[in-house]
């Protein structure tokens, strides 16, 4: 698969701000730059899709996805992404942006934490009106590479607030403080999961008791906090293998942090049910 890691900066719409948005009369890059883009790729930004109308699928960490008119899709940063070959939607919005235009908004965004791992979201006709305003504004100050940020930051905030509120609105979970805690536990998760740090250490930076821990993490994930990390390093196998950026089972492991390549081994099978070597055939083809 093919490096996408600089295609938000090298094609950004603004001189300032790392962002695109492309619908169908807005945005497409040349061919020869698009054919350079594997179909299956992680980036380093944000992506979202809001389907206007007609339906695609994606998949995101190898889980397909049918998106559909008044739908949103969400890909986070690292996210195993597959586009669709063919079958675009009719009319639809995508939206790319980076930690950097992040940094420089206002508030934080659960949705973009995605705590309940929902990557699709529904959105309801008036949100959807909404949503396609913002967008249609965006295009409009992304037509000229020369717009003032601010203008543009403030629009992106007015859309991911429109996104929190359907998504808070479709999750099951109320936003509360059990939530932030919830967050900062993942957060943490992702800024250290090859160093496979204890539950102790991780309550401990929390300032919660390893019981409290437990009870937040197991209430919005449904998993224990030692069960949470360790699908999340076995998706993260996953997305290397499938990414092609590992060579062998023994290299894998020591990437991940895991000193013994056959516990590895191991408690991948037990949590995919395959064996990793398999893992790797398979995705070869051979």
């Amino acid at each position: 698969m093919k490096n996408v890691k600089t295609l938000l900066d090298e094609h950004k719409q603004n001189d300032n701000l790392p962002i695109r948005v492309v619908s169908p009369g807005f945005g497409h890059l040349p061919r020869e730059i698009t054919d350079q883009v594997a179909l299956t790729h992680r980036s380093p930004y944000y992506f979202i899709l809001f389907m206007v109308s007609g339906c695609a699928r994606h998949s995101v960490d190898l889980e397909a996805f049918d998106i559909e008119s008044n739908q949103l899709l969400i890909v986070r940063p690292h996210q195993l992404h597959s586009l669709p070959a063919s079958g675009h939607g009719t009319d639809y919005y995508k939206l790319g942006f980076d930690e950097n235009c992040l940094a420089r908004l206002p508030k934080q965004y659960p949705f973009l934490i995605n705590p309940l791992n929902q990557q699709k979201i529904s959105v309801a006709p008036e949100s959807a009106a909404r949503f396609k305003a913002i967008f249609e504004m965006l295009i409009g100050l992304l037509s000229a590479p020369d717009t003032d940020p601010e203008l543009i930051l403030a629009h992106l905030h007015s859309l991911l607030t429109e996104i929190n509120s359907a998504y808070s609105a479709t999750s099951k979970t109320p936003a509360n403080e059990h939530l932030s805690k919830y967050i900062n536990f993942q957060v943490f998760v992702e800024d250290n999961l090859t160093d496979h740090p204890t539950i102790k250490n991780i309550a401990g930076e929390l300032a919660l008791s390893t019981d409290r821990l437990y009870q937040i993490v197991k209430q919005h994930s449904g998993l224990s906090p030692k069960e949470f990390i360790t699908q999340r390093l076995i998706l993260e196998a996953r997305r290397r293998i499938s990414y092609g950026k590992s060579l062998s089972v023994k290299e894998l492991a020591f990437e991940l942090g895991f000193n013994d390549p056959d516990y590895f081994s191991r408690l991948f099978k037990k949590v995919t049910g395959k064996n990793v070597a398999a893992f790797f055939k398979d995705l070869s083809g051979s």
